[in-house]
């Protein structure tokens, strides 16, 4: 193997969720729905703006635009990253390995989680917003592929949902679903099957 390439949202960077209140947690707890929402979607696909989303939230939620609105930038703003895949990413670059991204994410998030020292780590990215394509859709995985010169069989692919990884697997690259209840017992399994002479 001597290509990484890491998913962000859930995998990478997350919330703190003794952090937020339950109220917080219930406000999106689509995220975590089996499909995301087609608005979501839309917003990861950057075809759709932060104030339509903002829109679409208070409708769903019965709620003023103003605590959206403020809802999803503090969602935006409490994203760090998660300890073990932070450190994990560290000790692979350090063995030599080429790391990537491939995210489904907005231009507000993306623009935020560019700024962790972490991210300058990585030697290439392909973000849905700036692709027009999310995952699991086939061109985002060649566009990651053909960008980079990638031989699938040297690529390794983590991400927290099994659609995204089954997806990647009809292109030959291999996958690992990352536990997000659980990135340590991930991080460990990952140090091991990589990292196990260094």
């Amino acid at each position: 193997m001597e290509n990484i390439v890491f998913d962000l949202g859930g995998v990478l960077f997350a919330r703190d969720r003794s952090k937020c209140t339950q109220e917080f947690h219930d406000f999106f707890s689509f995220i975590r729905s089996e499909r995301m929402p087609l608005f979501w979607e839309a917003y990861d696909r950057g075809s759709s703006t932060l104030d339509e989303v903002v829109g679409i939230l208070s409708e769903i939620n019965g709620c003023p635009r103003e605590k959206c609105e403020r809802y999803l930038r503090l969602s935006i703003d409490m994203q760090e990253p998660v300890v073990p895949t932070e450190q994990l990413v560290r000790d692979l670059k350090t063995a030599g390995y080429k790391l990537y991204v491939l995210s489904n994410m907005s231009r507000e998030f993306i623009a935020f989680l560019r700024r962790f020292p972490v991210y300058g780590l990585f030697d290439g990215e392909v973000v849905s917003c700036e692709e027009g394509v999310v995952k699991p859709e086939p061109e985002i995985y060649r566009i990651l592929l053909d960008r980079y010169g990638l031989e699938p069989s040297e690529t390794l692919f983590i991400d927290d949902r099994p659609e995204n990884i089954a997806a990647a697997a009809r292109f030959g690259i291999g996958g690992k679903v990352f536990d997000h209840h659980d990135p340590a017992a991930t991080c460990d399994e990952l140090r091991r099957m990589l990292l196990p002479a260094k």
